[in-house]
């Protein structure tokens, strides 16, 4: 099953999902699942996986910069930036920065979140916002302040990033082999809710030769982890025949560290290695 591809370029805000959903943090399911994150820093390699006919895409070269820092008391900071240069098939080129910082609380109650999508340096979108609720069994209410001042209501039980990647997490560790959601990450101008369908694989050992390569990355060799792949649905897509607007596999490690990433656009993927990871002190909360 393949995505459809959303645009030639990134689709601006989705691009933060894909690290918010694959490196972690707290939530409903944290206490349940005994979930335990570490805060890092986390520099990823892109390059393109797969170009397919008609999506136009030549080579693809890019970085993803991503910090998380903070903790369930505290709430969870995360702070990404994802660079790519995409050549297309005529030689053209297109410079894609995107940047996101978003900041959820711990009982999953309140999302704040703040992107901007530059193409060769311009200013092509941006979308800024806070979702609040009094518990996650109610209606959220997000207002936002760009790329309009503008109040949206979520639905319950509709997961923000951190609280959908914990519990994805809580359902690995007790064998589960999917988990499904609605899932809000303030894409789309901060107005959609995608239906996420998350396939689980079979738990692979603490151990991993292929990080050798890693700078730092010695502590994730004694970690357990799963094979997990996301696909990210349009709000009602229960047909049959509906295809994802895009999909994400990747190996979700159990201390909230990712590895392996592959971003499935539809007419191209990329895939993600891990170049550099640094764990970083935790946070006062976590001291006392």
């Amino acid at each position: 099953m393949k995505a459809r591809c959303l645009t030639w370029a990134f689709p601006g805000a989705v691009c933060a999902a894909v690290i918010a959903v694959a490196t972690l943090a707290p939530t409903r399911a944290a206490a349940q699942g005994g979930v335990s994150l570490a805060p890092h820093r986390a520099v990823y390699d892109l390059s393109l996986a797969a170009a397919r006919g008609g999506s136009g895409v030549g080579a693809v070269a890019g970085r993803i910069a991503y910090e998380l820092t903070g903790s369930a008391c505290e709430g969870y900071t995360q702070v990404m930036r994802f660079v790519t240069r995409m050549t297309n098939q005529s030689g053209g080129v297109v410079l894609s920065d995107m940047r996101s910082n978003t900041w959820e609380a711990g009982d999953a109650k309140r999302f704040r979140f703040d992107s901007t999508q530059l193409q060769d340096e311009r200013l092509a979108e941006a979308t800024a916002g806070d979702a609040s609720r009094r518990s996650v069994t109610e209606d959220a209410k997000v207002d936002l302040t760009k790329p309009a001042k503008k109040s949206v209501t979520i639905a319950p039980r509709t997961y923000f990033p951190m609280e959908h990647a914990v519990a994805l997490i809580a359902a690995a560790k007790e064998g589960k082999t999917s988990f499904r959601a609605n899932f809000y990450d303030g894409s789309a101008k901060g107005e959609k809710v995608y239906d996420t369908r998350a396939a689980i694989g079979k738990e692979q050992p603490p151990t991993d030769r292929k990080l050798a390569d890693a700078k730092g990355a010695d502590r994730l060799k004694a970690v357990r982890g799963w094979p997990v792949s996301i696909a990210f649905f349009e709000p009602n897509g229960d047909r049959g025949d509906a295809l994802p607007v895009y999909e994400l596999a990747y190996v979700m490690l159990e201390n909230g560290v990712s590895k392996n990433l592959y971003i499935d656009y539809g007419g191209f993927a990329l895939k993600g290695d891990l170049r550099e990871i640094t764990f970083l002190p935790p946070s006062k909360c976590d001291r006392k």
